[in-house]
């Protein structure tokens, strides 16, 4: 056996299936790859510098830079709060209209099976278990789904405010049993409101979008952040319902009444504002109203608005 071949055989053993010549192209190719990483690394290194040193420039455009550099975590926080008290509006207005919208063909649809038969005892029949049915689904669904949606939930929520854990009752099961058990509350015409419904139901949008959308996961996790945000949803809900964002911020007031932070104010009105805007706006786009007009229309003269006689009763009252 020549050198040669001693050595191209030893080098087998060495490096078990792979040839002498295999190693040395292995060899080639890990060095090119080596040197194109280092150039890489070299020339990304270059354009941050030459990034910082046109950022640090003694110029007007420089310093604009320098304070948006510096400005761009607070930027961030902040404009993700003010998008998800945004989204938070838009969304509830949504759900208003719809639910509005539903209850409305509820009642259209009980009016025209009371009229469809002639027989007065059958029509007495459809009358009565029209509403009686609805009720029946809406307590069997709450109760089946999930029982943490019985109320109005306005009493848990100033628990929740005030630091006590409620295990579910801002879950997605809770959203889902309250929407569709107060669709067919209220569509069975039974006098109840919305108003203490809607409280809950945009405390709970408000939890699942600071849990599952990950832009807004931070507001989740902060537990300070996630309160001034369940605060701003109470005042939503209000004002989802009657289009009032004043009122909707004294309701949020009033439910976190043992402390509530200033900056709340803003942070609540701008969500009230954009929920009451987006469902005053969604009547003008279905055709029930020409243009944004007050929920609940006056009469009052404009010379003199009030009687003589009700100033007493507003004495007495006051």
């Amino acid at each position: 056996m020549g050198e040669n071949e001693k050595y191209g055989y030893e080098q087998t053993l060495m490096y078990g299936q792979f040839t002498t010549t295999q190693l040395q192209k292995y060899a080639k190719d890990q060095a090119a790859r080596l040197r194109r990483e280092s150039k890489d690394r070299k020339r990304i290194q270059a354009e941050q510098d030459d990034d910082d040193l046109k950022a640090y420039q003694d110029t007007r455009l420089g310093s604009i830079k320098r304070f948006i550099h510096r400005m761009r975590p607070c930027w961030i926080r902040l404009g993700s709060d003010w998008v998800f008290l945004f989204l938070l509006g838009l969304i509830m207005a949504l759900i208003s209209f719809v639910l509005d919208l539903a209850i409305d063909k509820c009642q259209s649809a009980h009016i025209w099976l009371y009229k469809l038969p002639k027989n007065v005892f059958v029509q007495y029949i459809v009358w009565v278990m029209f509403p009686l049915v609805l009720v029946s689904f809406s307590v069997g669904f709450t109760h089946l789904v999930s029982p943490h949606a019985i109320g109005s939930g306005i009493p848990e929520m100033k628990v929740i405010l005030r630091g006590t854990v409620l295990s579910r009752y801002l879950s997605m099961h809770t959203l889902i049993a309250k929407i569709v058990g107060l669709l067919t509350a209220l569509g069975s015409g039974i006098p109840i409101g919305k108003e203490g419904p809607f409280v809950h139901i945009a405390s709970m949008v408000a939890r699942s979008m600071g849990k599952f959308v990950g832009s807004f996961k931070g507001i989740f996790t902060n537990e300070s952040r996630n309160t001034e945000m369940l605060a701003a949803a109470c005042a939503v809900g209000v004002s989802s319902c009657f289009g009032s964002p004043i009122g909707g911020v004294l309701f949020s007031i009033e439910v976190t009444a043992t402390y509530f932070a200033v900056r709340n104010y803003w942070r609540g009105f701008y969500a009230a504002v954009c929920g009451a805007f987006v469902f005053r706006l969604l009547s003008v786009f279905d055709n029930d109203e020409e243009t944004i007009t007050a929920l609940f229309k006056t009469n009052f003269r404009i010379d003199f608005p009030f009687d003589v006689e009700e100033f007493i009763a507003f004495a007495l009252i006051g």
